[in-house]
């Protein structure tokens, strides 16, 4: 739910600021909030099999997790040019929004003060 907000959040600040069409489908709550949901359940899979099968998981899951923050970037790179109505502008903040789901993820689920010692 934080992620979904924040992603929310980015979206609402940063389509007025830099007058982006709010109407780019990837770029509507709907396609944000759809995204979200799919990306951030799977990190938590992810995480859950690590905390499972890894005798550290906090530190391969935050590691494994940056990696996979880069790689999702690279279709948001892609759109313009090659999509319709896509900008640079557009992208950029479509790749905020991946840093604004990633962030609030990696650090509650990898936060011992918050869900309890995984080492």
């Amino acid at each position: 739910m934080v992620a979904v907000l924040l992603v929310f959040a980015t979206r609402a600040v940063a389509v007025p600021l830099f007058g982006l069409n709010g109407g780019f489908p990837p770029l509507t709550y709907q396609g944000l909030g759809f995204f979200t949901v799919i990306g951030v359940g799977a990190g938590v899979l992810v995480f859950a099999g690590f905390a499972l099968w890894s005798s550290r998981p906090i530190a391969i899951y935050r590691k494994v997790a940056l990696v996979v923050l880069a790689l999702s970037m690279l279709p948001d790179a892609w759109l313009p040019g090659n999509v319709p109505g896509a900008t640079w502008p557009i992208a950029i903040v479509l790749m905020v929004t991946h840093v604004a789901a990633w962030l609030p993820t990696v650090f509650i689920l990898t936060n011992p003060a918050l869900v309890g010692r995984r080492a």
